[in-house]
């Protein structure tokens, strides 16, 4: 009787444990400050910190860093420009970013019927906004105030095309 409770409680526990394991909490339970001295945000600017699930062969995925505002719009296309820079973590080895020179909004310039405007969030466009993934470290990406910043999650096929050689 004690062996069948002593294998229950031991299943119980198991199950448990991969749950928790199943589970990404480190965005409630770590603070960035247990992981290495990112500074502050300077004034008029905020942030921001992503914390990605472990997933397997992560060399297969990639993270697009999409900042920008909500605001008013119509039928015209619209975008901000901005600079997105790397910076070193000095000491650490430890890369975060920073979006500076945020210009814009730019738009076309139709005629666009009554009744098109609405809200939506207007991305800025710039150079070098997909990052590695890795789930081991935060992303780290300081913006100014009025800026959000958005992610999106993009996977490639383990299957390789063979280029044609001319």
């Amino acid at each position: 009787m004690s062996k069948t409770l002593t294998m229950t409680f031991i299943a119980a526990i198991s199950c448990a444990t991969a749950a928790c394991a199943a589970t990404d909490v480190r965005s409630n339970a770590t603070k960035l400050s247990d992981v290495a001295p990112y500074p502050a945000a300077q004034t008029g600017q905020v942030r921001n910190v992503i914390w990605l699930p472990e997933k397997e062969d992560e060399d297969l995925f990639k993270v697009e860093l999409v900042p920008g505002k909500v605001m008013q719009t119509d039928c015209n296309t619209r975008s901000l420009m901005a600079t997105l820079t790397a910076e070193d973590l000095s000491g650490w080895g430890y890369t975060y970013y920073e979006l500076t020179d945020v210009k814009g909004p730019i738009a076309t310039m139709m005629a666009c019927p009554e009744g098109t405007e609405k809200e939506a969030f207007v991305a800025a466009q710039g150079d070098n906004y997909t990052v590695r993934y890795n789930s081991k470290l935060p992303i780290v990406v300081y913006t100014p105030a009025d800026i959000e910043l958005r992610y999106r999650i993009w996977s490639g096929s383990e299957k390789l095309q063979s280029a044609q050689q001319q």
